[in-house]
């Protein structure tokens, strides 16, 4: 076995294998093109991030900035999917047509008509008491 690829004792000091760097580190480019395909790319349905990222090269972070300042100029409005799709709550008139039992637990109201199926409704209790 060939001792070059170990540490040798050498007077009682070892010896350790070290790197020179000759050319200095250099970061990488990314043309605004090259950046809008690879956001382009993470925006599919379905796309991981990470994974397109991963794939190119380039650190989730990164892709995740570029992304933030091209929403930010406008660029990704006709691509991006919204985060958030704005919500609007409207109270539904009540109509009661015959006397009904409400039950309310862990943020949610199950109402119990009469006739209705008892094994059912343990079953729906069972699954709002998980919730909780």
């Amino acid at each position: 076995m060939s001792d070059e690829h170990h540490n040798l004792q050498i007077n009682e000091h070892g010896y350790r294998r070290a790197e020179i760097l000759t050319v200095p580190e250099r970061r990488r480019y990314w043309s605004d093109d090259d950046k809008a395909r690879i956001v382009a790319e993470s925006l599919v349905p379905n796309a991981i991030s990470s994974a397109v990222a991963r794939h190119h090269g380039v650190h989730p972070n990164q892709l995740c900035d570029w992304k933030r300042k091209m929403r930010q100029a406008g660029i990704l409005t006709g691509l991006a999917v919204p985060d958030f799709v704005p919500v609007t709550v409207v109270s539904e008139p009540k109509v009661v047509s015959s006397p009904a039992i409400e039950i309310e637990a862990s943020g949610m109201v199950v109402r119990v008509l009469p006739g209705s199926d008892i094994a059912f409704l343990a079953d729906v209790l069972r699954v709002v008491k998980a919730q909780a």
